[in-house]
């Protein structure tokens, strides 16, 4: 049986991983796009463990709330990236820093 304390951990785990991708990698947009999603995804993962911890669904169905606007903004991010590369054929965060009107 797998206990809350192992399901924390986990999420824990997942979430300094995402935190640090973010930090360490400064220059490729999409892996920051996907820390970022990752760490939707460990808070995600402990609302489940509360929720069945607890023996109440609200935690559960609150994440399809979330998944639904994680996908949004992951759909709305990549529009983004892709107007951006066809505007300076870079994806690069040190590239993409100056705004032009």
């Amino acid at each position: 049986m797998i206990t809350l304390q192992q399901l924390l951990t986990l999420s824990g785990i997942l979430f300094a991983l995402s935190f640090a991708g973010i930090f360490l990698n400064r220059k490729n947009v999409i892996l920051l796009l996907m820390c970022i999603e990752l760490m939707l995804l460990a808070v995600n993962f402990n609302f489940v463990a509360f929720s069945r911890f607890l023996g109440d669904l609200d935690g559960q169905v609150f994440v399809f709330f979330v998944l639904t606007v994680a996908a949004a903004e992951a759909a709305i991010g990549l529009a983004i990236l892709v107007v951006l590369f066809r505007e300076r054929r870079t994806i690069s965060v040190e590239d993409l820093d100056t705004m032009k009107g």
